[in-house]
């Protein structure tokens, strides 16, 4: 499962200066950032406060973190800020590894801020739940009883996070919006630039909806559009769609794959007619049970389709099991699962995040109809069988209307991106009067690092250049 695309992380780095001259503001400590690779970089650590929620008068002040990379630019601009996805993601963490040569090349136009938002890395003091709600690994259990178990549970969790002194209706993408515009200020600057993949991406459109006049630019990839926290699951089948016509690219795996949806569709109907038993080895290495039912291979479908290293993954344990081999299957469950652990739990921040966004009745109608057909049904979407427990996290459907924004935009697509899909993104985006559009193709959610076509892009967009149109594209990996 090899990337045929070669990175060139090093020649990319050689132009950047790793030392500047800059001086820590109020509330930053100089360190020695460390990245994986060993480059360490001389960074500002910072932190500022904000209320929970800032609709509650009494409530208690959030303290959030951010890494700060001083610009290395003659002119630098505004600051940029990166903004992970998930969401739950770490801005900080994100900066260490792989896309740390884009945070270096990013320097060049402004101080670069990898910033934990609310809840999550440095910046989360929220305690994780685990229920009292248990789902039966080695019995069978209907799709039915399993959402009324979840939605039992995250009754549950939102009662204990109240009772820990989590303001619940904190976590939302509005609050996090607010951030951002709190962090400008404690930067001292007028504006800043976005930069945002998949929640991120999220992010950064709520915040050209809400305070563009205080946004320069924004990059953003792996589109989540404002009405789109809940996937359409028939735009997921569109997606196995533009695999089969990658795959059909290269002789070799067009043979191992002819027809990609025949496959799944045939297994997963195998698998609603007989559930698969196998045995799984625990977190202490003894065999354990495991009953495979349609719904489980859906979802680790669905959480491995965002990138194509990890569809010739899934791909091979789909090949295995229509021909009787188990192998690839207990290879993939000893790692996602622990058979010995059957309570239901939840992130606060991931799951208050996504549920806040929501969807509104239309969208859950249409998607409930696409499920009923869509290779992986209702299970593309982890959130919405939650979005009916409280209906008063919803942010409404004010929120979730698309912006119409003339703020200079970069929006980079994958082709081969199974979780958030291109045609959604133009979608989401086609209110931006100032786009452009580059399409990366083979490339999945990931695609920052891919290649260095796609970092010098993102460069030439920060330098005022026309990028609009680009076409990239990446090797394959190895089906």
């Amino acid at each position: 499962m090899k990337f045929l695309t070669t990175l060139a992380p090093l020649a990319l780095m050689a132009s950047i200066p790793l030392t500047v001259d800059a001086q820590a503001r109020p509330s930053e400590t100089e360190i020695m950032f460390a990245p994986e690779s060993g480059d360490a970089v001389e960074a500002y650590e910072g932190s500022f406060q904000v209320p929970e929620n800032r609709t509650n008068p009494d409530s208690r002040m959030l303290t959030l973190k951010y890494v700060r990379f001083a610009a290395t630019g003659d002119e630098p601009g505004a600051p940029i800020i990166y903004l992970a996805g998930g969401p739950g993601g770490s801005g900080i963490q994100t900066a260490k590894y792989r896309r740390f040569p884009l945070f270096m090349a990013m320097r060049e136009f402004g101080d670069v801020i990898a910033f934990d938002q609310r809840g999550t890395g440095a910046s989360n003091d929220l305690p994780n739940c685990t229920s009292s709600q248990h789902v039966s690994v080695a019995e069978p259990t209907s799709d039915t009883a399993f959402f009324a178990k979840e939605r039992a549970a995250f009754a549950e969790c939102l009662d204990y996070w109240t009772s820990e002194g989590v303001d619940v209706r904190g976590y939302t993408t509005t609050e996090s919006v607010a951030d951002l515009d709190d962090l400008r200020k404690h930067l001292g600057a007028d504006q800043v630039d976005l930069w945002g993949i998949s929640y991120g991406s999220h992010l950064s459109l709520a915040a050209l909806r809400q305070i563009d006049d205080r946004i320069g630019r924004v990059v953003i990839t792996a589109i989540e559009g404002l009405d789109q926290t809940v996937k359409q699951p028939a735009r997921g089948d569109q997606y196995f769609d533009r695999l089969q016509a990658a795959i059909d690219t290269d002789p070799a795996a067009k043979v191992k794959y002819p027809n990609v949806k025949a496959l799944i569709a045939r297994v997963l109907n195998q698998l609603e007619e007989t559930p698969l038993l196998v045995e799984v080895p625990t977190a202490e290495g003894e065999p354990a049970p495991f009953l495979l039912q349609k719904r489980d291979l859906q979802k680790y479908t669905a959480s491995l389709v965002a990138d194509p290293a990890r569809v010739v993954w899934i791909l091979e344990v789909y090949r295995a099991l229509d021909e009787g081999d188990t192998a690839p299957l207990i290879a993939l469950l000893q790692r996602a699962i622990d058979p010995s652990d059957t309570a239901i739990s939840f992130r606060p921040m991931t799951t208050l995040m996504d549920v806040a966004s929501g969807s509104g009745p239309d969208r859950r109608a249409m998607i409930k109809q696409q499920a009923e057909t869509a290779l992986l049904g209702p299970h593309m979407n982890f959130s919405m069988h939650l979005e009916t427990v409280d209906p008063s996290l919803d942010l409404g459907e004010e929120f979730r209307e698309a912006p119409v924004s003339d703020v200079p935009t970069l929006v980079l697509s994958g082709t081969l991106d199974g979780r958030t899909y291109f045609e959604s993104g133009q979608e989401a985006t086609d209110g931006l009067s100032n786009r452009q559009t580059v399409i990366v193709e083979n490339a999945g959610h990931n695609l920052f690092m891919l290649s260095p076509e796609v970092i010098g892009t993102i460069q030439d967009f920060m330098r005022g250049q026309v990028v609009d149109g680009r076409t990239i594209i990446v090797d394959l990996p190895e089906f």
